[in-house]
């Protein structure tokens, strides 16, 4: 296992990679920080992952809208984090969606009549490649920033990075269209 980092405007963020495949992406010391990775990693930086990676932050921080489809990402976990991991990738850009509303869809694809918003929150809090599997654009039910591994201030700049209106501590989506 590899690893890189990246100076964000938001802090330094850990990158790390199976050697193809993009593993994890944290910011330093947060809440979750390495999740299950429990062997040494060695400072890679040069990957090609890596570098994509690289690029793909370096054009999300100036708003260009980079498309996930262009990295190989590969995180591990649980069958029901991976899925609940998936529909986060299906979230547009400048969009926000309720943790509610990822527990009916989760429920409906496991052919289940419910599924409980706090079950999805532990799933999104666990998401071991922050950003670009966009945790960030899950909200609370009422519009309210609840919950990000990395810390509520991250996940404002990263909803305003986007676009998305933030008026006392609720997200509003701000289209100029």
């Amino acid at each position: 296992m590899y690893k890189a980092y990246y100076n964000s405007p938001l802090g330094k963020l850990l990158l790390v990679s199976d050697g193809k495949n993009l593993t994890g992406l944290w910011f330093e010391g947060q809440k979750h920080y390495l999740s299950d990775i429990k062997q040494e990693l060695e400072l890679k930086e040069n990957l090609d992952i890596f570098n994509e990676t690289k690029i793909w932050l370096d054009k999300y921080f100036k708003k260009q809208k980079p498309s996930i489809e262009v990295l190989n990402l590969k995180p591990e976990g649980t069958e029901f984090r991976v899925e609940v991991w998936k529909l986060l990738c299906k979230i547009p850009y400048g969009k926000v969606i309720t943790y509610g509303d990822i527990a009916k869809e989760v429920a409906r694809k496991m052919n289940k009549k419910t599924m409980s918003a706090q079950a999805i929150g532990g799933a999104v809090s666990h998401n071991p490649i922050g950003i670009i599997i966009p945790c960030h654009r899950v909200i609370g039910s009422d519009g309210s920033l609840t919950g990000y591994a990395g810390g509520i201030d991250k996940k404002i700049k990263l909803l305003e990075i986007e676009d998305v209106t933030i008026k006392d501590g609720k997200a509003r989506i701000f289209n100029i269209d």
